[in-house]
């Protein structure tokens, strides 16, 4: 297979090598104020005159000269502007050279500070493959990424699991993925401020370009510079929830003619409460409640974080680019302390004996993920080769400490056990890859690439059981684990547009190989399996108003590290939390047919889903020693289809409105301690969000969402309906350089939310009070050249993010 791969990359770089090339062409001027005097560093924005998507930024020189070079024939719609000059436009057509000359910008009439700076309204664009949520410059940027995902169509955020219809979507930034665990990436995303991101795209059938493992991708797009300068801003944030938190940090943008530099640093200081309730009926032969098991659990984190993350991007000439880009997560201090008090009742309901446990945790980690690309520009518009190397180093730490102490119905002490647990892990990502685009022609686009990618994970635990103070070694539960993983893959695009018809379609295959080693019993597990992934899509308009698509994909989900590694974690002496090193890849298809009415406004998709070893962590009551343990398992099947209706649009013209609804059935399928159970669920997901400005300035904005889940299931368990809801109101002051923002979350306290097991022998419920209804107060300033246009950043790359599983 390497010697494949080998032969696959050396083709791809020859055919670009022997490629030909296309004609470019050129516009060049001047720009000069009314007196005839050069206006450097004038702004000059050049568009597509069919829709004014922006193509390219420049700024004037010193002699206000500006160049725009290697452009494809078409029309273009420039913009000139200058802080207090009027903007002007011109619309030129290339086919040849043009040189436009001097172009004259006349002072605004206006004053400086009276100036208004255009505020956006979210905009929602359904597209055949992805749901684009465009909220640049509106009172969602306020809040952090977190929020800002909370409020986005077709993504449903449930103790903070990030779903897309049912799958666990891989993450993005600027199309480069977050090399971080589920648990990790809710830290980044809640202690990242969302004030320059452009937009949010969901994409819901990721080109094969994309992972087999992104069968749903969430790409967060933000801001990158256009022209030259430097503009950076400040913010602080104080939220108070069940107890306050803070967090503070800085942006920095940074552009000339050579590097294109973007920074930002976050850190953040929080105490989080979690209530939970738990009633497990542990039963008979029969089926009949033998005894029962109340806890009420207390949960309380404590931690400081520290987030870092920049791009630089080196122009090393005019066609070939360098950059280098990372996404850091620092975590010296995690404290988690548990509190568990259990009452045990006999069969009739009677009180049998009772216990108090503590579990208190001290964690340290960090991941740091580094990323080098070089980008190649051919002759002929659009001809690229890029390469990407990628380097993450993970490391984690914890020093577990658990004690109970067991009472009598009558309040006599009874006995206390005690234990404490090392664990630690650690792991590193490397990957490399290329990818080759060629249009062919101007409707017709190749794509082809190669990536391998090398994981390699080392842990151990060590338990220790605490008899009258002394220290014991339990070999029950102290052990190491060993994870190799190398995933060798290739694929290949094409994409034609008709008049009236666009077809894409890909085809992407994967080798993998796993190794999993536990050390004290000398058991290894090994998968060893290929893959073919093809993906397409097919959309006809048969207007301006009226559209219908249908897309395939077949993609692949592999088990975290974690939910492989055998460590068995205790929480109390009967509650147990340990991972499967027997469990397969899931393997999904998912089909979709839907229609585009009334130029974008309306949308209406039906989709069919199949999940084959669909991987559920699962609470299991052991009935005979009175148990619970949360393990990962493969289910033999899940199945769902549904109906999706999406819409935007103005109610007047400064409130505007975007709704979402689906109704879809799952159907969960499996063996349970060796007895076949399946169980089914019609569901209702919906979003309404409303987006309002007001003032003359238009500096004042405030959205409203709500987003509500019926009755659902999830792996057989039974997920009670929850309503969440979010206020941002945003003010910009001091001359429009600073904004103070309020952000309420959980406004009418719907958020908590009970999953019950109640089949075959299981009979066990949990009610979750979360820590969701709080009240946020912010403030960002900006300084530097705040009129600095962006525009979104375009660099692909991607990655697994299986580090560790969400903690229980």
């Amino acid at each position: 297979m390497k010697h494949l791969l080998k032969t696959f990359l050396f083709l791809t770089i020859f055919l670009v090598a022997a490629l030909g090339f296309s004609q470019n062409y050129g516009i060049s001027g001047f720009v000069d104020d009314i007196d005839g005097r050069p206006v450097a560093f004038a702004n000059i924005i050049l568009m597509k005159a069919a829709d004014s998507a922006v193509v390219k930024g420049a700024s004037s020189n010193d002699k206000g000269f500006f160049i725009f070079d290697k452009l494809s024939s078409d029309s273009y719609l420039i913009r000139f502007s200058f802080i207090g000059f009027t903007d002007v436009y011109k619309t030129v057509f290339v086919d040849q050279e043009i040189d436009l000359g001097t172009t004259v910008l006349y002072e605004s009439s206006e004053e400086l500070d009276e100036i208004n700076i255009i505020v956006k309204k979210p905009t929602l664009i359904k597209e055949a493959d992805r749901l684009v949520f465009n909220i640049e410059n509106t009172a969602l940027i306020e809040g952090n990424m977190f929020d800002v995902l909370k409020s986005t169509p077709g993504i449903l955020v449930l103790d903070n699991n990030i779903q897309v219809k049912n799958t666990t979507p891989t993450v993005y930034i600027n199309d480069k993925k977050v090399h971080l665990s589920s648990e990790e990436l809710v830290q980044l995303l809640e202690t990242s401020s969302a004030n320059s991101i452009k937009s949010v795209e969901v994409i819901t059938n990721p080109s094969a370009k994309y992972d087999a493992e992104s069968g749903a991708v969430i790409n967060i797009v933000m801001s990158k510079n256009l022209v030259t300068g430097y503009r950076g801003n400040v913010f602080a944030n104080f939220t108070q929830g069940v107890f306050p938190r803070y967090d503070g940090g800085m942006s920095h943008f940074f552009k000339n003619e050579k590097i294109d530099f973007f920074a930002n640093y976050t850190y953040s200081h929080d105490k989080i409460n979690r209530g939970q309730d738990d009633v497990v009926n542990y039963l008979d032969g029969s089926n009949t409640i033998d005894q029962t098991f109340m806890s009420n659990t207390n949960r309380n984190t404590w931690s400081k974080t520290h987030n870092f993350n920049f791009n630089f991007d080196y122009s090393l000439n005019e066609k070939n680019t360098l950059s280098l880009s990372s996404n850091m997560l620092v975590l010296p201090y995690f404290e988690y302390k548990i509190i568990n008090n259990t009452e045990v009742f006999d069969a009739n309901q009677n009180l049998d004996y009772y216990f108090d446990a503590t579990n208190f945790s001290n964690d340290d980690k960090y991941n740091l993920g580094f990323d080098l690309d070089f980008v190649h520009q051919f002759k002929k518009a659009g001809e690229k080769l890029s390469a990407n190397a990628h380097f993450t180093t993970y490391n984690y730490n914890r020093d577990q400490n658990v004690k109970s102490n067991y009472f009598d119905r009558n309040n006599s002490f009874l006995a206390s056990t005690a234990y404490r647990t090392d664990n630690h892990q650690d792991t590193k990502i490397y990957t490399a890859k290329a990818d080759y685009t060629l249009p062919i022609d101007e409707a017709s686009i190749l794509e082809m690439g190669a990536k391998g990618s090398k994981i390699q994970s080392a842990s151990d635990i060590t338990q220790f059981d605490s008899v009258n103070g002394t220290e014991t070694i339990d070999p029950n539960n102290t052990n190491a684990f060993d994870y190799d993983e190398s995933i060798y893959a290739g694929y290949a695009n094409f994409s034609k547009d008709w008049e009236k018809l666009s077809l894409t379609t890909g085809l992407r295959v994967e080798k993998t190989l796993v190794e999993g080693h536990s050390a004290i019993d000398n058991v290894t597990n090994t998968q060893d399996y290929l893959e073919w992934f093809p993906t397409a899509s097919l959309n006809y308009a048969f207007s301006d108003n009226f559209s219908l698509y249908t897309n395939y994909k077949r993609s692949i989900g592999r088990p975290d590290y974690q939910s492989l590694n055998p460590f068995q974690f205790y929480l109390n002496d009967v509650t147990i939390v340990t991972g499967n090193p027997n469990l397969q890849p899931v393997i999904i298809n998912n089909v979709v047919l839907g229609t585009s009415l009334g130029q974008g406004v309306y949308t209406i998709e039906a989709y069919y889903k199949t999940y084959h070893n669909n991987i559920f962590e699962l609470p299991l009551q052991d009935n005979v020693n009175n148990i619970v343990t949360y393990t990962p398992l493969n289910l033999d099947k899940t199945v769902e289809y549904g109906l999706d209706f999406i819409t935007y649009f103005n109610i007047v013209d400064p409130w505007s409105v975007y709704f979402v609804t689906s109704f879809y059935n799952a159907e969960d399928q499996g063996v349970i301690d060796g007895s076949e159970f399946k169980k089914n669920q019609w569901s209702n997901y919906s979003v309404l969000s409303n987006d309002v400005t007001f003032l003359k300035d238009r500096s004042l904005n405030a959205n409203f969402t709500l987003v509500y889940l019926s009755k659902s299931i999830s792996g057989f368990r039974e997920v009670k309906d929850v309503l969440m809801s979010n206020l941002s109101i945003s003010k910009r002051i001091l001359k429009d350089k600073a904004t103070i923002s309020l952000v309420a979350t959980d406004l009418f306290n719907t958020q908590d939310f009970n999953i019950s097991s109640r089949y075959l022998n299981q009979n066990n419920s949990t009610f979750f009070d979360q820590d969701t209804r709080t009240i946020k107060l912010g403030f960002r300033y900006k300084f530097g050249n705040t009129n600095l246009e962006t525009n979104q950043r375009r660099v692909i790359e991607s990655e697994t993010e299986r580090l560790e599983k969400k903690e229980n």
